[in-house]
């Protein structure tokens, strides 16, 4: 799909926020490790992808109630929901100077039911013509995510017929209902009965 930058200044995708805290130390050392084991932006962006995907379980489904939101927190913890991995892949990229916006889609159960916001990120590698979609929320069975940058193999595919959406817009930080759900939620039970079942534009702020 083509997205839509939400600012014109790519210098917005690369900085550091207080949920996409890149310049945290342990932020740092984790990307620094990465990069040492690959040392190209294109490898590293599949290094950090898949470190984030698999080593990171989203506590949906290894049952951890605990809520994080920090880049920093979520690799400390080891856990998170697709907002919160999101920001630690964001962060692990804009880390080595490469262009990432948050992006998000709204999903709902088979019957439609229950529309939930869900976050996945979109980069912009160094030569390439545009930016590419990427889902860390982990996979299990039925879901099966990949580094891809000519085809998306995200962890969801749209269904319009049960009100899904796509939505264009490359946000440089996350959406303020996304930050406050997790930051008002005091464990992950809370956090479900609170997810956004929408958004809309905001400006840059």
């Amino acid at each position: 799909m083509q997205l839509i930058p939400q600012s014109p200044d790519i210098h917005a995708y690369l900085a550091a926020d207080e949920a996409v805290d890149h310049d945290h130390p342990l932020v740092r050392e984790t990307a620094d490790a990465l990069w040492g084991a690959t040392g190209d932006a294109y490898s590293y962006a599949e290094a950090a992808f898949e470190f984030v995907r698999d080593t990171i379980p989203h506590s949906a489904d290894s049952g951890d109630p605990r809520v994080s939101w920090r880049a920093s927190d979520v690799l400390r913890t080891r856990n998170g929901v697709c907002y919160a991995k999101s920001h630690a892949l964001a962060a692990l990229l804009r880390a080595r100077g490469i262009p990432v916006g948050l992006c998000y889609q709204l999903l709902a159960d088979d019957d439609g039911s229950n529309p939930a916001v869900h976050g996945l990120i979109a980069l912009r590698l160094p030569g390439a013509p545009d930016w590419a979609r990427l889902d860390a929320r982990g996979n299990k069975p039925g879901v099966d995510a990949r580094f891809a940058l000519d085809a998306e193999r995200l962890a969801f595919p749209v269904r319009p017929e049960l009100g899904e959406v796509d939505y264009p817009e490359l946000h440089a930080a996350p959406h303020p209902a996304v930050l406050a759900a997790l930051r008002g939620a005091a464990d992950r039970q809370e956090l479900w009965r609170n997810l956004p079942t929408g958004i809309g534009k905001f400006p840059v702020g």
